[in-house]
């Protein structure tokens, strides 16, 4: 019997049609899920705002340490189990998705410690006549509701990345997961709530179009949205947002690669080609554009037909795999319409360039495409990098900062002074040496600049902006 998964949002009923949720390797029907519509996404926004108005029900923070404690626990104990439902749902290997279990799991601890060591903070006072006899401390407190849409491409990281901090930070979060993957974020709230959090502190909901959405998004009882997902989408959000909601968008970029003519090829081909095909491309700062010296280029680009060319291409819940498939049929289309595109303007396809099967597509190297093609100019969003030969490492600079998007970059070089120059000049929020540009870890600042984003992400930054700072003074003539 396919599973069905309910609203998780107390005193609320489904007010919409049911979601199927599918395979994107072959289309079996995984699960149905209710939706939201009006009623529901009332009741959600009521019963969070009668919890942040009432600050004696406030969390503690030992209690909110205790849940996130237990919520590891829970997660360690079901990192498999996490593990495969992400797979299966959103198309990621079964090799990878363990890793993102484990991440997601990192990611409640490290809630937990900056939880620990964050403190009040003194502000000086007796500086001058008009501070004398007074003293005053700068604590935090939580912004008031947290309203989170989450992406597809790690349905477990992403939704720790957006309700830990806010449980961690006493927020009443509501979340809406991606439509094709909210399975894993699902099981996760109702892991909370095993773990001891009441109900109403973490609800999470399948909206039932664009405009229920946008309404749950746009209430004024919201403090703080969190996007991830597309820029035309982020930022039409951001314009809806009541005043004084603050939000973080993390959308994508079109991440540029630098390799220097001194480059170690040996170790610098293994980890482009994990950057640029890791869950078939479908990452925000996948390696997307490759600027290859002329003296290498040549050999480069040979290398790296041969290391896409070992990839094990199909079903993500095998060990042997490592690709899976696009998330969408639409999106086979669109990559293959744009592979063609960049073709028909010049472009040599090394290898790939082809749909393998109803749902995969072939990992796939364009040497020289146009810069006007769009797989020069968009995220692709897909298994497909390009690589481009350059001359002068000016030129690979200007032609590396030439679009609108600016997130991860890289730069492979033995040289130190290469490799700083470079990143002093590369337009991007994070720039990875001699490392490709899809390296992460959830404790670093992770964000995308011009239209690639705002705000930065990581667990102690998005915890920093989940929460307001409240100066107390107290004047005494004792003091």
């Amino acid at each position: 019997m396919t599973e069905h998964y309910r609203l998780l949002i107390p005193g609320a009923e489904p007010d919409a049609k049911p979601a199927e949720v599918f395979s994107p390797y072959d289309a079996q029907l995984i699960a149905t899920i209710d939706r939201g519509a009006h009623s529901a996404v009332e009741r959600a926004l009521q019963n969070a705002n009668a919890l942040y108005r009432d600050r004696d029900s406030w969390l503690s923070t030992g209690k909110r340490v205790e849940i996130l404690e237990r919520a590891a626990s829970l997660m360690h104990d079901r990192r498999d189990k996490l593990a495969r439902g992400a797979a299966e749902e959103g198309g990621k290997p079964i090799n990878d998705s363990l890793i993102e279990a484990g991440r997601a799991i990192d990611g409640m601890k490290l809630c937990v410690h900056f939880l620990r060591t964050q403190a009040a903070r003194s502000v000086p006072m007796d500086q001058n006549s008009a501070s004398a006899g007074r003293v005053a401390l700068a604590f935090h407190e939580p912004i008031g509701i947290v309203v989170a849409f989450s992406a597809f491409n790690h349905p477990l990281n992403l939704i720790v990345h957006q309700i830990g901090p806010a449980i961690a930070t006493g927020c009443p979060v509501i979340v809406k997961p991606a439509t094709d993957t909210p399975l894993s974020c699902m099981r996760l709230v109702a892991l909370f709530r095993e773990a001891g959090l009441p109900d109403a502190w973490c609800q999470a909901l399948l909206t039932s179009d664009r405009a229920i959405s946008n309404e749950l998004m746009s209430d004024p009882r919201v403090g703080f949205f969190s996007f991830i997902g597309s820029p035309a989408v982020g930022w039409g959000l951001r314009s809806q947002l009541a005043p004084g909601t603050r939000c973080s968008l993390e959308h994508g970029g079109v991440a540029p690669v630098i390799v220097a003519p001194d480059a170690d090829l040996e170790a610098t081909v293994p980890r482009l080609a994990k950057g640029a095909f890791y869950h078939a491309g479908q990452v925000c700062v996948s390696t997307q554009r490759i600027f290859a010296h002329q003296s290498i280029v040549e050999e480069f680009s040979r290398r790296l037909v041969a290391a896409a060319n070992m990839l094990n291409v199909g079903n993500p819940l095998s060990t042997e795999t490592d690709v899976g498939p696009l998330i969408r049929q639409a999106d086979i289309t669109r990559v293959g319409e744009w592979v063609d595109e960049a073709k028909d303007g010049g472009a040599d396809v090394l290898c790939g360039g082809k749909q393998i099967s109803q749902s995969c597509y072939a990992p796939t190297v364009l040497l020289n495409p146009p810069a006007d093609a769009r797989v020069s100019t968009q995220e692709v969003f897909g298994p497909v990098v390009s690589v481009y030969s350059y001359t002068d490492m000016d030129e690979a600079l200007a032609r590396a900062n030439s679009l609108p998007y600016a997130f991860q970059a890289a730069v492979f070089t033995r040289d130190l002074d290469v490799a700083l120059r470079a990143s002093r000049r590369l337009d991007a929020s994070t720039v990875m040496v001699n490392d490709h540009s899809a390296f992460r870890v959830d404790w670093m600042p992770f964000g995308g600049v011009r239209e690639s984003g705002l705000g930065e992400g990581g667990i102690p930054q998005t915890m920093y902006d989940m929460q307001l700072q409240k100066t107390v003074v107290i004047r005494s003539n004792a003091i």
